[in-house]
């Protein structure tokens, strides 16, 4: 468990000396509690204290990072149970497993439909992050399949082979890459911890339960090699789920080093739906990676659309940049439409206009990224500032008429709206399924 203020004070000086800006060591306690300060600032704690309030400061699921540059995949870092309670740090990994049995030709066309799973989702880019090479054949097979992967993605990689010999020599190729070696068991944990900790590379650990991933852990970790993530082996998704929220439960609330890393999830299946619902529960719940076998770009998608909600925090609803957009070959005829800067919102309105192939402007107002009940009942979508929009962007200046359309929920605000505007307020429908219609209707 995280000490208290009271705790921290135990093992400080009790000096009072205030060299650590604070008046007593109690409030500079109470400060470290809460994680504003670090015990840098007091220069006269004993070794033993600092040792131990500095293990209490790190992270109580370990940060990892897997492979290089701008396609660097970090997990872990993890602070709570509940995305409420916070939020959700780092995104979950999601990868593919290539096997070397196949053959070039059929390794190249995987990896590139892999290269191309990239979408594009309220503004924000969703992206896959791995690309595992599993070793089927022999040793010499394994290497040339990596080798064909590694030329043609920029993506992390994931070496599954249990072949030292063959795995020395893909760390020989990878060098610079940061692969993640999969997977370190109770038979070659010797091997493997040695030459992952001499190549500072992240490694799986193995056991079939806590206990026995907590000593194996514990073993590779003496060795040197402490930037590791667990999998817990094939087990049904019920009892994956278990492993996933305990192991959770155990570094967070019982401040289980052992336990204190992201944890890897396999979720293959012949049954493509069956993957992807087994899937989609390990980034529910608390997967640090999840490895699929299936290339589907629809799969794909709806995994990535679930993680971007997970993820993103409850406390700051997506926004976009408030601004004039125009849709289409716009002119300064075109009609002039009004919404809120949430991106739901936004891109809803978007694709309809688009859809009714009426070249258009929408501007977005600055709402703080909330939907236009909301805003209006914050009073943050007002005639005030829907009229200061319209000056600081300069609409006079785009468009030669003097029409706006508003959303149908918001009529209420129309009256009051053209006073404060001097433009003609034109209500349009209440859903922005109705914009195609109303628009070539206009």
């Amino acid at each position: 468990m995280a000490l208290s203020g009271l705790d921290i004070y135990k093992l400080l000086p009790k000096t009072n000396c205030k060299e650590c800006g604070f008046a007593t060591c109690l409030a500079f306690a109470m400060q470290l509690a809460k994680k504003a300060v670090t015990i840098d600032k007091c220069p006269h704690i004993s070794a033993q204290a600092k040792e131990i309030l500095e293990a209490q400061a790190q992270p109580p699921i370990k940060l990892i990072t897997i492979g290089s540059g701008d396609a660097r995949l970090e997990i872990g870092n993890e602070s709570v149970m509940f995305r409420h309670e916070e939020k959700f740090h780092r995104p979950c990994g999601i990868g593919f497993i290539v096997e070397d049995c196949l053959n070039d030709a059929e390794i190249k066309v995987r990896v590139e439909k892999i290269n191309k799973l990239r979408f594009e989702r309220v503004g924000q880019e969703l992206n896959v992050n791995l690309v595992a090479i599993r070793q089927i054949s022999s040793s010499e097979r394994f290497i040339e399949a990596l080798k064909i992967v590694a030329d043609n993605t920029a993506l992390g990689l994931v070496l599954m082979s249990n072949d030292a010999q063959a795995l020395t020599k893909a760390l020989e190729i990878t060098k610079g890459k940061n692969p993640l070696v999969y997977a370190a068991t109770k038979e070659n944990a010797a091997v493997l911890g040695k030459l992952c900790a001499e190549h500072k590379i992240p490694l799986v650990a193995k056991a079939s339960d806590l206990e026995s991933v907590a000593t194996l852990i514990k073993e590779i970790a003496g060795m040197g090699a402490d930037n590791l993530v667990i999998d817990t082996g094939k087990k049904s998704v019920a009892e994956k789920l278990w492993d996933l929220t305990q192991i959770r439960r155990l570094a967070l609330k019982k401040s289980n080093r052992a336990l204190g890393y992201p944890v890897l999830n396999i979720a293959e299946s012949s049954d493509i739906y069956t993957e992807a619902m087994e899937a989609a529960t390990y980034i529910a719940k608390y997967a640090g990676i999840v490895l699929l076998k299936n290339i589907e770009s629809w799969e794909t998608l709806s995994l990535l659309t679930l993680r971007q909600n997970i993820y993103t925090d409850p406390q700051k609803p997506l926004q976009i940049e408030p601004k004039i957009y125009p849709v289409g070959q716009v002119s300064d005829k075109s009609p002039v439409l009004v919404t809120t800067n949430f991106s739901l919102t936004y891109y809803t309105v978007l694709g309809e206009v688009e859809a009714s192939k009426i070249p258009s402007y929408i501007i977005s107002v600055d709402t703080e990224g909330m939907s236009v009940l909301t805003a209006w009942a914050a009073e943050k979508f007002t005639p005030e500032k829907i009229a200061d929009t319209l000056n600081k962007f300069g609409v006079a200046t785009v468009v030669s008429h003097k029409q706006l359309i508003i959303p149908g929920y918001v009529a209420v605000m129309s009256g009051n709206l053209e006073e404060q505007s001097g433009y003609k307020i034109i209500v349009g429908p209440k859903e922005a399924a109705g914009l195609p219609s109303f628009l070539k209707n206009l």
